[in-house]
Formats: structure tokens, C-alpha cells, sequence
């Protein structure tokens, strides 16, 4: 599979540079980038054989089969179905999109289409992520009573895209979507909105710097999650499930392979730790993609699973009285 990136991304050589070399059967062949000096500079760096001008002109490149788009939340949608239009299959960036009125918009395309879309949700396709779920599911917890995901990573470059509301910015979207995505798959069926606050941007306070949301979970459990770019919660990341028997959690639930992450369980009066081994979270991605494009089962996050977790978004900007991303 030969692979064109959209952009010269911070993100890039981490999602799809790096993966690329240990995945069997994947080339990254092609870059683009607004600035074609920087998108130069970038396949120099990194060993990429063809720069393109523009990105219609790397979508227009026969010699493509699929493209990485890691560009600004607000353009995920136009490139995605642009590449689908041109015969590419996608692996796009996380946030899916702006809002689920342009998540349906892809699954559309990619239905007319019948390529393969991934949302770039990395954690999803760690092993780690599939025996979290598999402790959830196996009773061991007993009947879940709450579920609580969190997603806080600081960042004090207040001029950042991320705090930009035409590009869909906020600690909701950028960091919010792992935590809602997560929150979904413990709970083990879909959460619905029940209240939201925020904490605006300074600058714009149609950004949310910070965002916590609640949700009535199936079975009467309840659940929670909160995200933040810039708040008194400077970093944490960490999923935790709670049932009458036992209480599961999982730090660093997005990046598993890192060091000081941390996975317990306690039920049954007695805890345990776990470490659940594999390769970074972004070359399981990477594989799984290739698997998809060449035709089986792999695709985990696809266009119906992103609407769904666009839709919760779009409902917890509107319960904290924001607007939903344009």
C-alpha cells in the first residue's frame, strides 16, 4: 500500500512515518503541503520519495492507493471525501470531524464509494484497549455503576490552531473525542448527555480551554468525562470503571506503551496489575488500516462509529451552552 500524507504535520512522523517502517507492505510515497518549501524540508527529513504542490495534485497521483489526512479539525470532511472522490482510501486525524453533520457527510461518500475510511484513533487497536473491554464484559466487576474517562494534556501556546474556533478547535474536540470514544466502549452500549460545563477560552469563548460532561450509561449506571488543554487538572489521562464488585483502571488509556502507565484491577477483595505488551498504539493502527484497505474485518473506528461520537459531542457543546464546531 502506498500512502500519501496530506500535510506536514507535527503528528505525521509519529501516525504514519515511524509505523510505516515496521508494517510490512506500506510505503509512504507521497507528501503535499500548502508551503512546498516545508513539505520539501519534511520528505528530505524523513526519506519521502515524491513531494507534491498541492493536495489535489497528490490526490491526482495514480500511483497512490490511500492518503493520511492530519490537517486542522475543520478540514478533515473536504479532504476526506475529496480523496474518496479520487479513488484514495482514508486514514483520517482525530477529531473525525467538526461536527456529525460532516461525519455523515463522509460515511456517505465512503458507502458511494465503498473505500475504506479509519478515523486515526490510535488506542483503539492496542491490545490493551481490547482487555480493558474484555474485563468489563467478563462479569469480573460485577454490574457497572460508573464509568469515568479523562483526557488533560496542558497546552499554554495560546495561539495554537487548537484554540481557534473556525477550525473546530477545543479541548472537546481535540482531546474530549478519546475520552467520549473510551467512555463508550466501557460502558458497553451508547451514553446520552444529561448535563455539561465549560470553561471558555479567554479570548474566544465559544472555545472550550476545559469541558466535564455527564451521561445517564445503559443499565443505570452513570458516567463522566473531562478533557483539557489549559485548567487546574494539568495532565492526566485515565479511564476507570466501577462496578458493585471491583473497580477497573487504566492510566495513560491512550498511550499504553509508555512507561509509567498503569493498568489494576481490585475485585474480589484483592488487586492485581497488568501489563498488556505490543507495539506502539499508532503501527497497530498502521497495520490495521493496511488490513482494511486489502479487505478484511480490521476497520475498528469507521464512519458509523465516528457519527456516533460526533453526535455526543455536538450534544455536550450544546448542554454547556456552546455552540457546536462549524
Amino acid at each position: 500500500m502506498r500512502i500519501g500524507a496530506l500535510g506536514a504535520a507535527d503528528i505525521t512522523p509519529i501516525a504514519l512515518i515511524r509505523p510505516a517502517r515496521a508494517v510490512k507492505g506500506v510505503e509512504v510515497a507521497a507528501v503535499a503541503a500548502r508551503d512546498r518549501d516545508r513539505a520539501r524540508r519534511f520528505a528530505a527529513r524523513h526519506r519521502v520519495p515524491t513531494v507534491h504542490g498541492s493536495y489535489d495534485d497528490l490526490l491526482a497521483d495514480p500511483s497512490l492507493d490511500a492518503v493520511y489526512v492530519p490537517l486542522p479539525h475543520s478540514l478533515h470532511a473536504q479532504w476526506t471525501v475529496a480523496a474518496l472522490k479520487a479513488g484514495k482510501h482514508v486514514l483520517c486525524e482525530k477529531p473525525f470531524t467538526s461536527n456529525a453533520a460532516q461525519a455523515r457527510e463522509i460515511a456517505a461518500a465512503a458507502q458511494d464509494s465503498g473505500l475504506v475510511v479509519m478515523e486515526a484513533l490510535h488506542y483503539r487497536y492496542h491490545p490493551r484497549t481490547e482487555r480493558m473491554m474484555e474485563i468489563v464484559r467478563s462479569g469480573e466487576l460485577g454490574r457497572v455503576r460508573r464509568v469515568e474517562t479523562t483526557m488533560c494534556v496542558p497546552l499554554p501556546l495560546f495561539s495554537d490552531i487548537r484554540y481557534d474556533f473556525h477550525l473546530g478547535g477545543g479541548a472537546l474536540t481535540d482531546l474530549g473525542c478519546y475520552a467520549v470514544h473510551c467512555l463508550r466502549l466501557l460502558a458497553s452500549g451508547e451514553p446520552e448527555v444529561t448535563a455539561a460545563e465549560a470553561l471558555p477560552f479567554w479570548r474566544d469563548r465559544r472555545v472550550d480551554r476545559a469541558v466535564t460532561a455527564r451521561f445517564r450509561l445503559p443499565g443505570g449506571a452513570v458516567g463522566r468525562i473531562h478533557a483539557s488543554l489549559w485548567s487546574s487538572t494539568l495532565y492526566r489521562i485515565r479511564a476507570r470503571v466501577i462496578g458493585d464488585r471491583g473497580t477497573m483502571t487504566a492510566s495513560n488509556f491512550v498511550v499504553p506503551s509508555f512507561p509509567m502507565s498503569r493498568f489494576t484491577v481490585t475485585a474480589g477483595g484483592r488487586r492485581r496489575r497488568e501489563r498488556v505488551r505490543g507495539e506502539s498504539t499508532h503501527t497497530h493502527q498502521l497495520r490495521a488500516f493496511a488490513a482494511a484497505v486489502r479487505g478484511e474485518p480490521a476497520n475498528l473506528t469507521p464512519p458509523a462509529d465516528s457519527i456516533v461520537t460526533m453526535e455526543l459531542i455536538d450534544d455536550i457543546y450544546t448542554a454547556a451552552g456552546l455552540p457546536v464546531r462549524p
